[in-house]
């Protein structure tokens, strides 16, 4: 007990700091939060870029998950309703940090010094490679593929907010479409 506690400790120190050092950043640096694309915003542009990024992927991969056998994962059962709930909830806060941190500082970070793609290439190899940390499977690593297309929606529209939506509402249909395995 007292290990999962010392766990979730350690987890929502990380989330804070996540969540709040790019903030702190900005004022350390005296530079607009806007630089880092951490004012939270939405045009009518960024709306449909979402819609269609959304539709891009969760479309086909809803009906490749549809047709794999149920085997495909290793037998892992689907989580029970509260797990499922709890889960979200997770998934949700995790696409407010999660895009706070990798889109807006660290992406603003490395485009500045590395170029756009290069920048891009290497934030997002980052955000993959920070998912094996909770569960080291090579699974986990196709986080890139999502994650190009969130960096891409924050570096179209100078917000995360764009990259928080398409985060969040993957992360529901993983809970929805893809069992997770542990639970």
């Amino acid at each position: 007990m007292a290990g999962y506690i010392l766990s979730n400790v350690i987890a929502l120190i990380f989330a804070a700091f996540m969540l709040y050092f790019p903030y702190t950043w900005c004022r350390w640096k005296n530079e607009p939060e806007e630089n880092y694309a951490l004012k939270w915003f939405m045009t009518p542009k960024a709306w449909r870029d979402v819609i269609f990024s959304l539709a891009f992927t969760l479309i086909p991969l809803t009906v490749i998950v549809m047709l794999l056998p149920s085997s495909w994962n290793g037998g892992v059962k689907r989580p029970s309703f509260w797990r499922a709930l709890d889960i979200l909830g997770g998934g949700i806060a995790a696409a407010f940090i999660e895009e706070t941190f990798f889109r807006g500082w660290l992406q603003t970070l490395t485009v500045r010094k590395m170029g756009v793609y290069t920048g891009i290439t290497i934030t997002t190899m980052i955000f993959a490679s920070i998912h094996l940390i909770a569960n080291p499977s090579p699974l986990r690593l196709a986080t890139f593929f999502p994650g190009l297309i969130m960096a891409a929606l924050r570096h179209r529209n100078n917000s995360v907010m764009p990259g928080i939506i398409y985060h969040a509402v993957c992360n529901v249909w993983a809970v929805w479409f893809s069992p997770i395995p542990g639970v």
